[in-house]
């Protein structure tokens, strides 16, 4: 059976804000200016940024996405982590309980989350008929093989089916940069 071969895309340390977050940090009424459109449809790069802070470090000028959602939540790498001295769980977006605090500065005030700090768990985004067209289902763990130089495979890789998604696999920096990839890259996926 012929394998699904996957883009796989660079996601870097960003924020998801409320309307409430976004006043907090920006002032009453303010809104995100759209920067460019980001492969998953209906998401943005916005052209604000946020400082965050944790115990030992802080990080600026992080991106935040839009559009604005029903939870605050910070997404940073291991490396990330360590700079700001937190110790995030590895989670799938919106799933925050339980995970660690930062502080949040803005131009007009900061935020002080008790949680919402994760590592984003590597992911698939597919449409309903790609996952059908090769026996994928909704929270199914593949792995997935990039080539090169410094060549791996991703396991514990889980996917996503919806269909207002784009085709697409998503790992941070950290992982970017064990593979060595070199920029757009095809993976390809192992079923289990």
């Amino acid at each position: 059976m012929e394998r699904l071969q996957i883009e796989v895309e660079a996601s870097a340390r960003h924020i998801h804000l409320t309307a409430e977050a976004l006043e907090t940090l920006f002032g009453p009424g303010y809104a995100l200016h759209k920067k460019r459109d980001l492969s998953q449809p209906g998401e943005y790069l916005s052209e604000e940024k946020v400082r965050i802070e944790g115990p030992r470090g802080a990080i600026d000028k992080v991106s935040i996405l839009g559009p604005l959602r029903k939870g605050t939540q910070i997404e940073v790498s291991l490396t990330d982590a360590r700079v700001l001295g937190i110790k995030p769980p590895v989670r799938l977006s919106g799933d925050i309980a339980g995970s660690a605090g930062l502080t949040v500065v803005g131009p007009a005030g900061t935020l002080v989350l008790a949680e919402g700090a994760v590592v984003a768990k590597r992911h698939i985004h597919l449409i309903p008929e790609t996952a059908e067209r090769y026996g994928i289902v909704d929270g199914q763990i593949v792995s997935v093989v990039v080539g090169g130089e410094r060549g791996l495979t991703f396991d514990q890789t889980a996917v996503r089916v919806h269909p207002n998604f784009a085709d697409r696999m998503h790992i941070d920096f950290d992982e970017v940069n064990a593979a060595g990839l070199p920029g757009e890259v095809m993976g390809t996926v192992i079923l289990k």
